[in-house]
C-alpha cells in the first residue's frame, strides 16, 4: 500500500514537471516569436511543436534522473533549491544541444536561456507553494493550538518552529522565541518575533496573557547547552510558571527523525549538563567482538547497563553473574529481546565461591572479565563489616584468581571514588580491591591484563540518592539531606559504562584509571532541583530536613584527577592514578591473615588489619552532633555533622 502510494506521488510530480517543461518552452518561445499583435507565424508554430518534442522527453529525464520527483514539496529548503537550479541548468543544456542538432540555426538562441529561467522559477515557485501552504494557511485554517514559546533561536529551535507550522495536529502555536542573544533581540526569525531573552520569560508571559493569549508551554530548544545554561532556563520557565520541557542532547538527536516527537520533560541529567563522549568504537568493537565476556553483578544498575552496551558490539557469548535471581531474570529477558541471536548464559552464582566462578570461566572459555559485583551502600556496610569485607574484597580476590588460572585476557574492575582517602568500610575495601588487582598484573607468569576504572556517583543507580529522592517526593515527603553541604561527583549510568568499556581499551595492566566527573553537585541543590522537576516548591509543597551525616559518610567525596599521582592519557575524560602499590608476597600474606580473621569473626580486629594495608583509613563515628574521624597516627578530627 505504501509502495503504491509512493509511486503514484512520485507518477503525480512527474506529471507536473512535464506541463511545466511544457508551459516554460511555450512561453519563452512565445515571448521570442510572437509580433505586436501576438500572432504567431505559420513557421514559428512548427518550430516550436518540433523544439517541444526535444526539449520535453530529455528535461523530463533528466528531472527523474536528479531526483526531483522524490522530495518532499512542504519541506523544501535551501538545498533543495539548489539542486533544482542544477538539474534544471543541466537539462536545458542538453535539450539546447539536441534543438541545435535537430533543428539548427532557425530556433532563436535567447529561448534557451529564457526557457531555463522560466522552467527554474516554476518549479521552485510550486516547491515554495506547497511548502507556503502547510507553513502558514493550513495552520490557520486548523486553528489555533497551544501557545508555546521556543527557548532557543537557533538551528534546533527554528527547526522545531519549522516542523510546528507543518504539522498543526501537534496542537502548538508558536507564539515566539527566547534567546539571550542581543542580536536577536526585537528580530523576526521565519515570521516569528524574539521576544526578549530568558529572564523576560515571566514578563512576555505575563503581558501575552493581558492580550487574551495564552502561553501554556515552553520548549527549551537547546541540545549543546551546558548544565549551568539549562539551570537557569529552567529557572526562568519556572518563574514564570509554565510548564517546561527540553529536546534531547545532540546524540539522541541524531536517532530521531521527527524534532517534535522527541519533546520530553526536562531531566536531571540536563541540568547536570554532561557533554557528549568521545569514544572510540573500533578499538571497543576489536577489544569485545567475537569474545566471550563475563560481567559479575550484571543484575545491578552499572552490570546492567555494561551488558547493554556490551552487547551492542557483537560479542561471542555473554555471560550475566549475579546471585539476585529477580533482577538477573529481568536483565536477560531484556538482551534477549533486543538481540535474539546473541548467546546469552545467566548464571546464579556467589564472588565468594571460587569453584563456582572456575567452573564459569572454564565452561564458558572467558575471554573478558568486568567485574561490578560489590556491596556499595556505606551506612549498611558500617555495620556489617564482613559482609563487605567477604564480599568486596575476598570476592575480587577468588575472581582474579579464577581469572589467572584459566587465561583470560583481560579484567576490567569496577571501583569507587570513595576508596580515595577512605573513612567507611565500603571506600576502604574499593581501595584493597583495587590494590590486588594492580598487583595480580605483576603477578608471575599472569597472561591476564588487569585494570581498575574508578568513578563517583551514578544518576539512578539502585539504592542511590536520586531514586531515594523519587520515592520520598513521591510519598509527599520529606526529602531527606544529611547536610546542607555534602557534594558529590555525578554522572549517568550510560556515561560512566561507556567510560569503563573506553578505559578497558586503553590498559596495558595495573593500571587504575579516574574517569572526569565534572564538578561536585550540592545534595541539597540536587534535592531543590529534583523537587521542582516534579512541578512542586521546596519547603512549601515537600519538607526538605536535615538529617545528620551518618557513619562513613563524607562531606567532600575525592576523585583524585589531579597532582603529582594523576597522569592524563589521550583521552580527555580519563586519567591515569599511580599511587603506592603492594608486593604481590606480602599482598598474599596479608589476605591469608584476613581469611583467618574472617572465620573467627572479629570485625575490630578485621579494622585495624585494613587499616594497616592502608594507611590513608580513616574511619569515623557520629558522636552527638560532631563526626570524629580518626588518623592513621591516632589524632582526631571532628566537624558538624548536622547544619549549623
Amino acid at each position: 500500500m505504501r509502495a503504491g502510494l509512493l509511486g503514484f506521488r512520485a507518477f503525480f510530480i512527474t506529471v507536473v514537471h512535464l506541463v511545466i517543461i511544457g508551459a516554460s518552452f511555450a512561453g519563452a518561445f512565445s515571448l521570442k516569436a510572437m509580433d505586436q499583435d501576438f500572432n504567431w507565424p505559420e513557421t514559428s508554430l512548427q518550430i516550436l511543436g518540433s523544439g517541444l518534442m526535444i526539449a520535453a522527453p530529455v528535461k523530463t529525464i533528466v528531472f527523474l534522473i536528479g531526483g526531483l520527483h522524490k522530495g518532499w514539496w512542504r519541506y523544501a529548503g535551501l538545498s533543495d533549491f539548489v539542486r533544482l537550479y542544477v538539474v534544471n541548468l543541466a537539462a536545458s543544456g542538453l535539450s539546447a544541444i539536441g534543438i541545435m542538432m535537430w533543428i539548427g540555426p532557425q530556433f532563436p538562441r535567447s529561448v534557451y536561456v529564457i526557457d531555463f529561467l522560466l522552467c527554474f522559477m516554476l518549479c521552485a515557485g510550486a516547491r515554495f507553494s506547497v511548502r507556503l501552504y502547510n507553513e502558514t494557511l493550513r495552520s490557520e485554517m486548523v486553528g489555533r493550538g497551544k501557545g508555546l514559546l521556543i527557548y532557543g533561536a537557533g538551528a534546533a529551535g527554528r527547526t522545531l518552529a519549522r516542523e510546528v507550522r507543518v504539522n498543526p495536529s501537534l496542537g502548538y502555536q508558536v507564539v515566539g522565541f527566547i534567546d539571550d542573544n542581543p542580536k536577536l533581540r526585537a528580530s523576526l526569525i521565519m515570521n516569528i518575533p524574539v521576544l526578549g531573552n530568558g529572564r523576560q520569560v515571566a514578563a512576555i508571559v505575563d503581558r501575552y496573557s493581558r492580550r487574551d493569549v495564552r502561553i501554556e508551554e515552553i520548549v527549551i530548544a537547546m541540545p549543546s547547552a551546558t548544565g549551568r545554561q539549562m539551570r537557569e532556563a529552567l529557572a526562568n520557565c519556572r518563574a514564570a510558571g509554565i510548564t517546561c520541557r527540553t529536546i534531547p542532547g545532540i546524540g539522541d538527536l541524531l536517532k530521531g527523525k521527527y524534532l517534535s516527537s522527541q519533546i520530553r520533560r526536562v531531566s536531571l541529567e540536563d541540568l547536570l549538563g554532561r557533554e557528549q563522549i568521545r569514544l572510540e568504537e573500533d578499538r571497543i568493537q576489536r577489544s569485545i567482538a567475537d569474545r566471550s565476556i563475563l560481567i559479575t553483578g550484571a543484575a545491578g544498575s552499572i552490570g546492567a547497563e555494561l551488558c547493554r552496551q556490551t552487547a551492542t558490539f557483537r560479542p561471542r557469548k555473554i555471560v550475566l553473574l549475579d546471585q539476585a535471581e529477580s533482577e538477573l531474570f529481568k536483565i536477560d529477558n531484556e538482551l534477549r529481546h533486543k538481540h535474539p541471536d546473541l548467546p546469552i548464559f545467566p548464571v546464579i552464582c556467589d564472588i565468594r565461591d571460587i569453584r563456582g566462578l572456575e567452573e564459569v570461566i572454564r565452561t564458558h572459555a572467558i575471554d573478558s572479565v568486568y567485574h561490578a559485583a560489590a556491596y556499595k551502600h556505606v551506612p549498611m556496610m558500617e555495620v556489617h563489616v564482613l559482609e563487605a569485607v567477604r564480599n568486596n574484597i575476598v570476592g575480587t580476590w577468588n575472581l582474579i584468581k579464577a581469572a589467572q588460572r584459566y587465561r583470560v585476557s583481560n579484567f576490567v574492575m569496577i571501583s569507587s571514588d570513595k576508596a580515595v582517602n577512605p573513612t567507611s568500610v565500603m571506600g576502604v575495601t574499593k581501595r584493597i580491591a583495587e590494590l590486588i588487582v594492580a598487583a595480580a598484573s605483576n603477578g608471575r607468569d599472569n597472561g591476564t591484563r588487569f585494570v581498575s576504572v574508578r568513578f563517583g556517583n551514578v544518576l539512578g543507580s539502585n539504592g542511590s540518592v536520586v531514586p531515594l529522592f523519587e520515592a520520598q517526593i513521591a510519598a509527599g515527603g520529606p526529602v531527606t539531606v544529611t547536610h546542607p553541604d555534602m557534594r558529590r561527583y555525578f554522572m549517568s549510568i550510560r556515561e560512566a559504562v561507556q567510560l569503563v568499556l573506553q578505559a578497558s581499551t586503553m590498559g596495558k595492566g595495573s593500571e587504575i584509571f579516574v574517569l572526569d566527573m565534572g564538578e561536585p553537585v550540592r545534595i541539597l541543590d540536587l534535592a531543590h532541583n529534583m523537587i521542582h522537576l516534579a512541578g512542586l516548591v521546596p519547603n512549601e509543597d515537600i519538607e526538605v530536613r536535615i538529617t545528620g551525616l551518618r557513619p562513613g559518610e563524607k562531606l567532600f567525596e575525592e576523585i583524585a584527577l589531579e597532582g603529582e599521582n594523576v597522569l592524563p592519557t589521550y583521552h580527555e575524560k580519563i586519567r591515569i592514578f599511580k599511587g603506592p602499590g603492594v608486593n604481590s608476597d606480602e599482598l598474599s600474606n596479608w589476605l591469608t591473615q584476613l581469611q583467618l580473621l574472617i572465620a573467627q569473626r572479629e570485625p575490630d580486629r578485621i579494622l585495624k588489619h585494613l587499616a594497616a594495608l592502608v594507611p590513608e583509613y580513616a574511619p569515623q563515628r557520629v558522636e552527638g552532633a560532631k563526626v570524629v574521624r580518626a588518623k592513621a597516627a591516632g589524632a582526631e578530627t571532628t566537624e558538624s555533622a548536622v547544619a549549623p
